[in-house]
């Protein structure tokens, strides 16, 4: 079992240090409880590590046995195994790897598998966990993970789906694995998930950061926009979203756009994007109010040349897009949302030159 001192991050007080050979020795009796196959003991593990980065470290020697348990026919052994698997792995980055090292990814995908739908949401949540680990991601990949993944993504509970698209996210950060996210038919559960939830929630950011980087590969954009509501729901993240889900939703419909301009151009301007986009052009993040300039030279009629040195400026590219949309509606709502941004703009130029100025 790895020392005490291996843990420590600063000298300890005589009172600790006095105190350390009688709690070393009741962890290395607890690690030799579960080794013997005590659920009670992985019960302990789970209970101490639950917030204590400390007891993680003290307690990394449990990682293989609390494995061997997770294999266990014994009533309630696996799911409390993997309870203190999953408790040992969050923030240490080491416990995440030994606990794939130690062969845990074989049991867990049995659990992704299981009826039991409690145990399935607790072997998502540890993948989770596990694929935030850049050593563990194709190690999870080559498991047969990212099919179960998306089944859970369908199937299963509420957590379960909101842990499968967050791991999924993670594993996706692998370009290769991409092509075997999309072979699955991930696109009608994606937009499901989004549509079912809040636009604003961690959950709306996963699906749209994975959705910006699948839309590059034209059967997913053939699967969004054949999904009723596809579009419209990214555009809603756009408009409703927090900051990195509203980037992502851009992201998403830039990605369309450029790949072919005149196939999804009025699809997404159909779906009253511009307002939307508009806003981000003033209170998105540097990236957001980049893509959101980008998208909307796209959008109008005809499109900038881009070999043009110096863009348009952003009034004439809304003047003519909205000169374009169908219905006085929509024409209207951006010009109003133009003037708004004009107005917000201006104040802000209007704020900095009175900072500068006070420095002069």
């Amino acid at each position: 079992m790895e020392s005490p001192e291996a843990c420590s991050s600063g000298e300890a007080s005589p009172v600790a240090a006095a105190e350390r050979p009688s709690e070393a020795a009741a962890l290395r009796a607890l690690v030799d409880r579960v080794r013997a196959g005590e659920v009670d003991a992985a019960r302990e593990v789970r209970r101490l590590t639950r917030a204590s980065a400390r007891h993680r470290c003290k307690l990394a020697a449990a990682v293989e046995p609390l494995v061997a348990m997770l294999r266990a026919a014994a009533p309630g052994a696996g799911e409390a195994a993997l309870l203190a698997l999953l408790n040992l792995a969050v923030r240490d980055e080491r416990n995440k790897t030994k606990i794939v090292d130690a062969g845990a990814l074989e049991p867990l995908i049995g659990y992704l598998q299981s009826s039991d739908l409690n145990l399935q949401e607790y072997a998502t949540a540890a993948l989770l966990t596990l694929s935030a680990s850049s050593t563990n991601k194709p190690i999870i990949s080559a498991s047969g993970a990212i099919p179960l993944l998306v089944k859970v993504l369908k199937e299963g509970n509420p957590q379960a789906k909101n842990d499968a698209v967050m791991a999924l996210y993670n594993l996706s950060t692998i370009t290769d694995n991409l092509q075997a996210i999309l072979a699955v038919q991930p696109i009608p559960p994606l937009i499901e998930l989004l549509k079912g939830g809040k636009r604003s929630s961690k959950t709306a950011d996963k699906c749209c950061a994975l959705l910006e980087s699948l839309l590059a590969f034209d059967q997913c954009r053939v699967a969004l926009t054949s999904e009723e509501g596809g579009v419209l729901t990214i555009v809603e993240v756009l408009e409703e979203g927090s900051l990195q889900g509203r980037e992502h939703a851009v992201g998403a419909l830039l990605t369309m756009c450029e790949s072919d301009r005149s196939k999804y151009r009025d699809l997404i301007l159909n779906e009253g994007a511009i307002p939307g986009l508009l806003e981000l052009t003033v209170h998105g993040t540097p990236k957001s109010r980049m893509k959101a300039h980008v998208l909307l030279d796209l959008l109008r009629n005809p499109p900038y040349s881009r070999s043009r040195l110096q863009p348009d400026t952003l009034e004439n590219i809304v003047t003519n897009i909205a000169s374009q949309i169908d219905g006085e509606d929509r024409g209207g709502k951006a010009k109003k949302m133009l003037a708004e941004m004009v107005k917000v703009s201006m104040e802000q130029s209007l704020r900095h030159l009175q900072r500068r100025a006070s420095f002069a």
